[in-house]
């Protein structure tokens, strides 16, 4: 099939598995797991939930592509999982087409309404961005993300990707242990809205484990998708009531907001670390971070067999806190704000960052490092 994708957690590999040696070379020897390699010919989809892979593996066995199967994973994952990003969240997507050798990045993270302002949210007691409420939703992206990866990766259409996903939510599935935990200590919140309870709490109570639990008006909105495109969502009845459900509780969405909305493909970032390149989403998205985490990793040298050893995880610590302060301070949205990427990213910058790291004490004081600060230094060192 020729294309990988890793879209908001899910690792799709569209292509015949090659193996370097012979089959009946294969041996077991220098094996830590217990169970068999998995071998496919026809792609392979890893997800949290088995009954995501699942809905994307049956979707690469109807001649669907790796987008399809990515597009059928995520949706089955916002049905059985539904703390975490469903069809009223966001999307990240990474594209390798194989035969180009070219990357793609599709960022379909939504939005803030146009009327959400920090005068608005100062005017309503805030103080900084709302962390939940109707002042902490953005206009949903995943929706469009998964028709703009079908219609330019899929072979399949859009409904035919949504039909697990709308099963599942329709027929049940069991809740399973993990997410019956997050599900119990959620509960409390979501008695404080009557919709949210009456969806999420059947019975009065949060689903336990092994407990089926069905979702039948969203296998309602998913059929409409399905039937009508994106539009159903960003324009139809799902539009509508989502900005009167936002107009009620008193938040800023309009109609307006929604219609307006297109995600949008942009280029992915990289950086280099021991050999390997690796790429991540630019901003808005916080790819940047971990990219800056692996510049400072690289300064260090460990033994082998040190990758789990304290000394090695005191510096992954210290280079995430490096990391996160300057995530905090720089990243934001490009269409607002200049962003330093490239001086991020710069292994100059990482060999003075690194230099703040103690191999013998935790920094308990992390600041982010000044622009105008950052050039001095590194003309200095140039000199």
């Amino acid at each position: 099939m020729g294309r990988n994708f890793f879209v908001d957690g899910l690792l799709l590999a569209g292509m015949a598995m090659t193996l370097a040696a012979a089959p009946g070379t294969l041996g077991a020897q220098d094996r830590s797991q217990g169970r068999s390699m998995v071998m496919s010919r026809g792609g392979i989809v890893a997800a949290e939930s088995p009954l995501a892979a699942q809905a994307g593996a049956m979707v690469l066995a109807r001649g669907g592509s790796a987008a399809d199967a990515a597009v059928a994973a995520n949706a089955a994952m916002g049905v059985v999982s539904p703390m975490m990003n469903g069809i009223g969240g966001d999307l990240f997507a990474i594209v390798y087409d194989a035969k180009t050798g070219k990357l793609y990045g599709l960022n379909a993270s939504g939005w803030a309404p146009a009327a959400l302002s920090p005068e608005f949210l100062r005017a309503h007691g805030s103080r900084e961005m709302p962390q939940e409420g109707i002042h902490s939703v953005t206009v949903p992206g995943a929706v469009d993300g998964w028709t703009k990866l079908v219609e330019r990766f899929g072979r399949l259409k859009l409904a035919e990707d949504l039909t697990g996903a709308t099963r599942l939510a329709e027929g049940g599935y069991p809740v399973t242990e993990w997410v019956a935990v997050y599900w119990n200590a959620n509960e409390r919140r979501l008695r404080g809205d009557a919709n949210a309870a009456k969806t999420y709490l059947p019975g009065g109570h949060a689903p336990k484990a092994g407990e089926s639990f069905r979702n039948p008006d969203l296998a309602a909105s998913l059929r409409q998708i399905a039937e009508q495109g994106r539009d159903a969502f960003y324009k139809g009845e799902i539009a509508r009531r989502i900005a009167a459900t936002s107009q009620r509780l008193g938040g800023t969405m309009t109609a307006e907001d929604l219609a307006g909305y297109s995600a949008e493909w942009v280029e992915p970032i990289s950086t280099t670390y021991r050999g390997w390149t690796v790429y991540e989403m630019p901003p808005n998205g916080q790819g940047l971070a971990a990219l800056m985490m692996l510049n400072l990793m690289e300064r260090f040298s460990f033994g082998d067999g040190e990758h789990n050893s304290a000394d090695v995880l005191h510096v992954d610590i210290e280079a995430k806190k490096l990391a996160y302060a300057d995530l905090v301070r720089y990243i934001g949205d490009p269409k607002f704000s200049t962003l330093p990427v490239a001086e991020l990213l710069s292994k100059d910058r990482a060999r003075l960052r690194a230099s703040e790291i103690d191999s013998k004490h935790a920094n308990c004081d992390v600041a982010a490092v000044v622009a105008d600060w950052l050039r001095s230094a590194l003309a200095a060192v140039a000199l």
